[in-house]
């Protein structure tokens, strides 16, 4: 029997909406340019530029000097930042990606527990062994190898505590 909130029992189901939803994974974290920079070289995405989006909005008064910092030689939001799949397309105007992304947002209270969701990484079993090296020398440590007669991977965590495995 499936339950349903009270909020949502008006509606028939199944609800789909008419075209696919355009979506980003968000991440609480400390540091969002640290996460940033640790997911964009394990997953070889590329960290949004926002410097002119930032600038825009700055010279019109409508966002803090505060809110900004400077990376890479570039203003960035303080706390925020994301990366993209190279591939995927952006809007040229803010640099905000329009596809695969992943948002790391600054929170004031650190990770308590497990994560209700995470990120599959596939190599293969082939290169798994090195991809696993890869992320430790970026900061990644391993929790544990798991091989189960369903296949084998290691839990890692990021610099962060944040959970992943790798396949």
């Amino acid at each position: 029997m499936c339950l349903r909130s009270r909020s949502v029992a008006r509606y028939k189901w199944p609800m789909t909406p008419s075209e696919p939803l355009h979506w980003k994974l968000v991440v609480d974290c400390a540091d969002p340019h640290a996460q940033a920079e640790f997911w964009a070289a394990a997953l070889g995405y590329r960290i949004e530029d926002n410097s002119g989006l930032i600038g825009r909005l700055l010279d019109a008064g409508a966002a803090p000097e505060a809110a900004t910092v400077q990376i890479r030689g570039r203003r960035a939001w303080r706390d925020l930042v994301a990366v993209r799949h190279p591939e995927d397309p952006y809007d040229e105007h803010s640099g905000t990606g329009l596809g695969r992304r992943i948002l790391f947002q600054r929170v004031p209270e650190p990770k308590s527990g497990k994560n209700r969701i995470h990120l599959d990484l596939h190599p293969g079993p082939e290169r798994r062994a090195d991809e696993v090296a890869r992320l430790e020398e970026l900061g990644a440590s391993v929790l544990r190898h798991v091989k189960e007669p369903g296949g084998e991977w290691s839990v890692m965590q990021d610099p962060e505590g944040n959970e992943f495995c790798v396949h």
